[in-house]
């Protein structure tokens, strides 16, 4: 086995929390009252810095460090478009949000269409501009930090998170990575939530052709279907309620670009056939439009639903499937390489003891390793990394023993116990722990409750209906109300063993 093989691993949603230094944020207006509004509605997500001209706003970017910029149309001393391109000229990836009296400005939809983040009217409104600059500082967070392939232990760059693997599966990724990063096709990154789709995403951004061009992300189970169109292909004035002005959408915005369409399996149909056009011709037309308009757009998706199971159901089209499924990547849950436990968990609790600055803090007991090196980690890599970080947090003691981890991971070793010695319970089930699941999510913060809580929910209600046919599958997708084939695949989702008895194999 090759070792040493290491990318960096971040998950900008469960990070967020913990980051170390505020955002920089440059607001460019000469209205005192802009200025003083961004500085006191926006202290709480970013350092403000202002600049009431444009010379003053270029040079504080060429000698400042910055995550995202608001910028005036119209500056006393140059026109804000012709700032947006000497922006653009300095760093292509800095988020650029324009600030417009009106909102059909005809400046601000030419700065999208060369790549601006968005613009927003004036008067401001304060949890609108909250919204777009944290999404703005997100994506800045997404496309910039770096990461790297490296065979040395170490990295030489502290500010990279790494992805740790030397098992067979992890290897597998890595050198697929490298296959297809400068390759200019579709890729469909599949895999379980919190195994790192998102980090997979950036490395082959970071490591493309186009790692000097814009970078943006698009949540597909995040929008409502006719605002998602609306996101990838924009839309005329006027082409449904509320349309008061053209709008610039992600697929022109992002020419030249790559484009990350995150949880594509929760497309609907009709999105779906116009991604299909743009992949296939690179061509598309605006909601309420009728003009034919050309992109130059790499695009790379997610998912983790059976998209082949979803084709069998109607629920997807056969034909974006297989253009999707091209190049494929398959992220591993954490259960499946289980050898790269010992390395995550010594790279976090190294990273969270610099953060949170516990210097006299030793490391974990060689029982606490022992119980989390047995865990099947259903929220993966970013459950690890949650845990060892509150660990941290919470300890007092120079050694974390086990009486420091969470009641999920001690339990669980205590319930593999008991099984081996034939004394079932109901905690063995999968999914009856659902109430302490919800409470740990909770307590971690968590992002994606909805997604985790409803994989163990799905997983305990399908392995009692097994168990209550004694593991006829017909029956048990009649009692379910879903085809045989659905369960067949979340048979095999959930690692269900049809044997004397319905079992879950760790």
């Amino acid at each position: 086995m090759t070792a040493g093989v290491e990318i960096p691993f971040t998950e900008a949603q469960a990070q967020s929390k913990w980051t170390k230094s505020m955002p920089n944020l440059l607001v460019i207006d000469d209205d005192r009252a802009i200025l003083a509004l961004a500085q006191k509605s926006l202290a709480a997500v970013a350092d403000i810095t202002t600049a009431a001209t444009a010379a003053e706003g270029l040079e504080k970017l060429r000698t400042g460090d910055f995550d995202a910029v608001l910028l005036d149309i119209q500056l006393p001393d140059q026109n804000g478009l012709a700032v947006y391109c000497e922006i653009r000229e300095m760093d292509r990836r800095l988020p650029v949000i324009f600030m417009t009296v009106e909102a059909a400005s005809n400046t601000a939809i030419e700065a999208m269409q060369l790549g601006a983040f968005d613009y927003i009217g004036k008067p401001l409104a304060v949890e609108p501009l909250r919204d777009l600059v944290e999404k703005a500082i997100e994506q800045r967070q997404i496309s910039s930090v770096p990461v790297a392939i490296s065979a040395d232990r170490e990295t030489t760059n502290d500010s990279a998170e790494l992805f740790i693997g030397r098992s067979p599966a992890m290897l597998g990724v890595f050198k697929s990575i490298g296959k297809v990063a400068k390759q200019n096709v579709p890729i469909l990154i599949r895999g379980e939530s919190g195994t790192g789709k998102e980090l997979v995403t950036r490395s082959l951004y970071q490591y493309s052709h186009r790692s000097s061009e814009i970078f943006l992300a698009v949540n597909c189970a995040a929008l409502p279907d006719n605002l998602l169109e609306s996101e990838l292909f924009g839309h005329e004035k006027g082409s449904f309620t509320g349309a008061e002005s053209r709008r610039i959408g992600k697929f022109e915005q992002c020419n030249g670009g790559t484009l990350f369409l995150d949880e594509i399996g929760d497309m609907a149909p009709s999105v779906q056939a116009k991604v299909l056009r743009v992949l296939q011709e690179q061509r598309f037309e605006r909601v309420g439009g009728n003009r034919e308009l050309t992109t130059d757009v790499r695009i790379i998706a997610a998912t983790n639903r059976p998209l082949e199971q979803m084709v069998e159901d109607g629920d997807y089209r056969e034909d974006l499937l297989y253009r999707l499924n091209g190049v494929t990547i398959e992220l591993p849950p954490l259960r499946e390489r289980l050898s790269d436990v010992p390395e995550l968990i010594h790279f976090f609790l190294a990273q969270a003891k610099r953060e949170f600055n516990k210097p006299d803090l030793e490391g974990l007991s060689p029982d606490a390793v022992d119980l989390l090196t047995r865990y099947d980690w259903p929220g993966n890599v970013r459950q690890l990394r949650a845990v060892i970080r509150r660990c941290v947090l919470d300890s007092v003691m120079p050694v974390i023993t086990p009486d420091g981890l969470p009641r999920e991971v001690t339990g669980f070793s205590q319930s593999k116990e008991k099984s081996k010695n034939g004394a079932a319970t109901e905690a063995e089930r999968p999914g009856s722990q659902l109430p302490q699941i919800v409470r740990r999510l909770l307590d971690e913060k968590s992002t994606n409750v909805y997604a985790e809580a409803t994989q163990y929910m799905e997983r305990f209600v399908i392995t009692e209906v097994l168990r209550e046919t004694n593991g006829n599958q017909s029956q048990a997708a009649e009692i379910l109300g879903i085809t045989r084939g659905k369960l067949r695949d979340r048979i095999s989702t959930f690692n269900i063993v049809l044997k004397s008895d319905v079992a879950v194999e760790e």
